[in-house]
């Protein structure tokens, strides 16, 4: 485990993340032109940053923590 950050994003959710955050970024950038397309384009970006490390600041603001499994 890292000492910087715990994950709290699960393995599903970080997928999801991933696929959405690409398509809403190259949405972006097709569909918009100038500045506001690569605004919006960089927010997905830090959604797909999310997923591909497993750790969300905003998440953990508020206190999410993944569950931990039970050794058994």
């Amino acid at each position: 485990m890292s000492p910087f950050y715990v994950k709290n994003v699960p393995t599903g959710e970080r997928i999801v993340r991933i696929i959405l955050g690409l398509a809403v970024g190259a949405g972006a950038v097709a569909a918009l032109e100038g500045w506001l397309g690569w605004l919006i384009a960089a927010s997905a970006a830090g959604i797909v940053l999310s997923g591909l490390v497993g750790f969300c600041p905003a998440c953990a603001l508020f206190g999410r923590k993944l569950r931990q499994r039970s050794a058994g």
